[in-house]
């Protein structure tokens, strides 16, 4: 992410997704949070995203594409419950992202089965690999 622009937008994304199931839960809230400040965007700035209209920006790098599908995929599996509208959110996004739907969905099995969701970076950007041979 370079610019703040990009920064904003990306959570703007983030914070959409996480309100799809209709309720934003503290342990959703405290991730957006730690992201922010990964991204050093500040409280006040971080809190006014809530506000805001979100307008999508299209991620050039697919590399950007995947972790911003990864982070995604850890906001829907944070609070403890999947929801059925998330699963079906996330595909979408995934789809208009530009990654390749068998990739997204092995990622989201890895996910259900592994400890807390995460997954070892290097096994999901092989998954993604694995999809351009």
């Amino acid at each position: 992410m370079n610019t703040e622009t990009e920064k904003r937008s990306l959570l703007l994304e983030m914070i959409a997704f996480s309100t799809v199931d209709g309720q934003l839960h503290k342990r959703e809230y405290d991730f957006l949070w730690l992201v922010a400040q990964e991204l050093n965007i500040e409280l006040s700035v971080f809190r006014d995203l809530f506000h805001q209209e979100n307008t999508n920006s299209i991620i050039k790098s697919e590399f950007q594409r995947i972790q911003q599908f990864y982070r995604l995929a850890l906001i829907m599996y944070c609070d403890g419950i999947l929801h059925e509208k998330e699963a079906k959110a996330i595909q979408q996004i995934a789809i208009e992202m530009g990654l390749n739907p068998n990739a997204t969905r092995r990622v989201l099995d890895l996910m259900k089965k592994a400890p807390n969701a995460i997954i070892d970076p290097n096994v999901l950007l092989k998954v993604f690999q694995e999809q351009h041979n």
